[in-house]
């Protein structure tokens, strides 16, 4: 008889909101799954709450000891993106396998010309995947639109459709982000546009990705993009406004932002992502063929409609992630983490580190999404739409 699969056994960095997501995420795995097998934390009171919470077996006194427990196979970081690279390059030479949250990095220091953080940003990148390379270890990409029963779906009927897609309009937006390293640039390598924008780009560079592996034998790739920013909650506009209900004291970030990329199929999407919009998480996509249109509502979607005349009347039942009121109608999510993907973005990783086959979301799909946000940044300070073309390789 064969032995059982390797049950891979999982360090969590972090105790934060998307740590407790995937740590949710883990639980669900079908079968033998993983093992959560120790967690760690700056702040070690958070990390044996959140060992008792999960069910973690190790608290791990830091980052280091954590990477130098023989137990553990891969890391899984959900830290400020700041964090990111040089996180992910020690764990990789410790010989750990990297999950790594979205954004996979960023450029964090906003010195001199603009260009230069397009190129701070893509050495993050490299340092990273040549880090993964040179262990010989796997870099997982969390993207968990890429996972989302939606994304996939239409993934799928546009497979069936044998068709291109020649438009993509993608939306993340909320009231605004309550981490508070999102507020500055040192720390979140950008605003809106980065940390929400990210995902429906992700999607779609994803979407025409395996589009042309299917149509043409080769990825489609991003050939450029112009972008546009603002501060909007910094306004004069929004100064005059009575009564505001968006987070604001965004420090140097951007809370809007907007990218049209170019596909080197001449097709195209664009990318909307902001911190001021109301009435909870705006999570959308639709994508345009030439013989076929799907939309993909991640949420709200109409799945479960309510109403109550008061918010009490709830009661500490969740409706939705970042809605100001359970008031009047709302579109209360059955199941928000499935919709959104992190339960089959875990079990793909679990799935990764048990057969060591590559991740639908991997290194490759991260440095693009780096390398167009970043581009879009150039072009917001430029005004000028940037050549992505020097910038992309296959890896």
């Amino acid at each position: 008889m064969a032995d059982p699969p390797h049950r891979p056994r999982i360090g969590i960095v972090g105790t934060g909101f998307i740590a407790r997501i995937h740590a949710e995420a883990y639980r669900r795995l079908p079968g033998p799954g993983v093992a959560l097998h120790a967690v760690t934390s700056a702040r070690p009171e958070r990390a044996k709450a959140f060992a008792a919470e999960h069910r973690v077996a190790t608290v791990a006194q830091d980052f280091d000891s954590l990477l130098a427990d023989p137990a553990v196979d891969a890391v899984d970081l959900c830290v400020p993106n700041h964090l990111h690279a040089p996180f992910a390059v020690r764990a990789a030479r410790a010989g750990k396998h990297v999950i790594v949250e979205k954004p996979l990095t960023g450029a964090f220091e906003r010195v001199g010309d603009p260009t230069g953080l397009l190129h701070e940003a893509i050495a993050n990148c490299d340092a990273i995947l040549d880090s993964c390379d040179a262990a010989g270890v796997r870099l997982m990409y969390a993207e968990n639109w890429v996972y989302a029963p939606p994304i996939q779906k239409a993934r799928r009927l546009f497979a069936a459709s044998r068709g291109p897609i020649l438009r993509i309009e993608g939306e993340e937006s909320h009231s605004g982000s309550h981490a508070e390293y999102a507020r500055r640039w040192a720390t979140a390598g950008g605003g809106s546009l980065l940390g929400k924008g990210c995902h429906p780009l992700g999607a779609a560079l994803y979407l025409k990705r395996v589009e042309g592996e299917a149509r043409l034998g080769r990825p489609i790739r991003p050939l450029a993009v112009v972008g546009a920013t603002a501060r909007l909650t910094a306004s004069t506009a929004h100064a005059a406004t009575p009564q505001s209900y968006l987070r604001s004291g965004w420090v140097d970030v951007e809370d809007w932002g907007t990218m049209i990329v170019t596909f080197d199929d001449e097709t195209v999407a664009q990318i909307t992502a902001a911190d001021t919009v109301l009435g909870g998480i705006k999570n959308y996509l639709v994508a345009y063929g030439a013989n076929a249109v799907v939309q993909a509502n991640i949420n709200p979607n109409t799945a479960v409609v309510a109403y109550a005349p008061a918010p009490e009347i709830f009661g500490n039942e969740h409706i939705a992630e970042k809605i100001e009121t359970k008031a009047g109608w709302t579109f209360p999510a059955p199941d928000e983490d499935f919709m959104t993907g992190y339960p089959a973005e875990i079990d793909d990783f679990a799935t990764c580190l048990s057969t060591g086959r590559a991740p639908q979301s991997d290194g490759r799909l991260a440095r693009y999404v780096v390398v167009t946000t970043y581009g879009a940044y150039l072009s917001a300070a430029t005004g000028q739409r940037v050549d992505l073309r020097p910038y992309l390789t296959d890896r």
